[in-house]
């Protein structure tokens, strides 16, 4: 069973912020090992400073929230914010309550964070503009693939940690899926994604 732990981080994930260190890194654990080599950072990475938002792929969307810098940089796992990733079939997308746990006092100058703080004050959500879509009569259970199926987020959705801004990756057709099943075992019958 996970448990939510705030471990020590390294070197690599602190932040000064007005005279405060701030430790970001690894925020969400799980007892047991990682599911893949692709969740693995290899080496540290460091998100561009400066980016032009103009030219982003993706659904530009209310937040600019930076994937590169809080799933790369700072390494916080995905489970962090996608919480139902492990127990439901949508991954579920973090209340503003979770991203002032640390916005309170990290980068509260910044433009997109004044967004969020604006919400968090007017007590409503953030309305995100959905990246995944799939047709209706298709069904992707993310507990059955995250859990049972050992599959790493970036299977699916691409280097997301190194993404200023999520966009779809895979292109999440019918035959992208089947190759999938079959490399892994797994079953086509028609009725595991069309029900």
């Amino acid at each position: 069973m996970a448990k939510w732990v705030m471990p020590m981080a390294k070197a690599s994930g602190a932040l000064l912020t007005g005279g405060l260190l701030v430790v970001m890194v690894g925020a969400f654990q799980s007892d047991r090992p990682p599911r893949s080599a692709a969740m693995q950072a290899v080496e540290p990475f460091q998100a561009p400073r400066d980016v032009d938002t103009n030219n982003l792929r993706g659904p530009r969307q209310p937040i600019l929230y930076r994937h590169d810098i809080h799933a790369g940089q700072y390494q916080i796992d995905c489970r962090y914010c996608h919480g139902y990733v492990e127990v439901s079939a949508s991954p579920g997308l973090p209340s503003v309550a979770v991203c002032m746990g640390c916005h309170q006092v990290v980068q509260t100058q910044s433009p997109e964070v004044q967004k969020l703080m604006q919400a968090n004050a007017n007590g409503t959500p953030v309305e995100w503009v959905e990246v995944h879509q799939l047709p209706q009569y298709v069904h992707f259970p993310h507990q059955r693939h995250v859990v049972a199926g050992q599959v790493a987020c970036q299977e699916c959705h691409g280097p997301v940690q190194e993404m200023v801004q999520v966009y779809q990756f895979s292109s999440l057709k019918m035959g992208w899926c089947l190759d999938c099943h079959i490399a892994r075992g797994q079953t086509t019958d028609c009725t595991a994604c069309h029900y």
